[in-house]
């Protein structure tokens, strides 16, 4: 199998290439299982913190979902247990920050991806959108949430309804960005940021992750409400729009959305 993701430790510090350039580092199915064995590695090697990244000089930090892999009408393309989002879920459980560096544009599931991770770095090539309702994609509560959790329900909302990309400086100003620095010190500024938080106690800092996650998740929701959620994104997914947003992408045109 390719290498889609590329491990190294440099002096104790996990690192994680996105390595699949041919297709603009899509999250494909392989891709996402790769991202998490990687992440099973560094835990059996206990290290403590992580950085996850493209290539160097990349273009596109990632193009988001594999639209080819995605599933056609009838099938949830972002269920519990698809590949991508147990990904996410193992940035999250994993013991040590996990920090995102941008360079480049990051589309759709990536945005989802970098916002998962605890922190981002990102120089001024940087830019982020989140476009599912280009596609006619349904997208996840969990995955809404943790746009949320980072940047409030009103810029979340104008990210998702319009579809169009937030620049670097805007990103910073949202918090999307913890840091925005020059691509000539992207590099120099997240090792250090990385080395400075490997300094401290590991277990202090892996305890206090798991309380940002637990209490970033801590929004009761009745199980009235959770199956209304289950049935708006059938309503999507079961849809000629999202039928017709995979067929316009593949066929590299304008969608024709007849809203139902």
């Amino acid at each position: 199998m390719d290498q889609l993701i590329l491990r190294d430790i440099k002096e104790g510090i996990g690192v994680m290439t996105l390595n699949n350039p041919a297709r603009r580092n899509a999250l494909s199915l392989e891709l996402c299982k790769q991202l998490t064995n990687a992440l099973e590695d560094f835990k059996k090697k206990k290290v403590n913190v992580v950085i996850l990244r493209a290539e160097p000089g990349a273009r596109v930090w990632s193009a988001g979902h594999d639209i080819t892999q995605l599933p056609k009408v009838h099938h949830d393309p972002l269920a519990y247990d698809s590949p991508m989002e147990t990904a996410f879920r193992a940035i999250q459980a994993f013991p040590g920050p996990v920090i995102a560096m941008i360079q480049g544009s990051v589309w759709g599931g990536a945005t989802d991806l970098a916002v998962t991770c605890d922190l981002a770095v990102g120089d001024e090539t940087a830019s982020f959108a989140i476009t599912p309702v280009k596609m006619g994609l349904p997208y996840n509560a969990s995955g809404i949430m943790h746009f949320i959790n980072r940047v409030g329900s009103n810029i979340a909302k104008e990210m998702f309804f319009t579809a169009e990309p937030v620049k670097a400086e805007r990103a910073y100003h949202f918090g999307i960005l913890n840091h925005l620095i020059s691509s000539r010190e992207i590099e120099d500024f997240t090792f250090n940021l990385a080395k400075t938080i490997a300094a401290n106690s590991p277990l202090a800092v892996s305890v206090v992750k798991e309380q940002f996650r637990i209490l970033s998740e801590a929004h009761p929701i009745s199980p009235e409400s959770f199956e209304r959620i289950q049935a708006l994104r059938r309503k999507v997914y079961n849809s000629g729009d999202y039928e017709e947003g995979i067929a316009a992408f593949l066929e590299k045109r304008k969608p024709d959305f007849k809203g139902k």
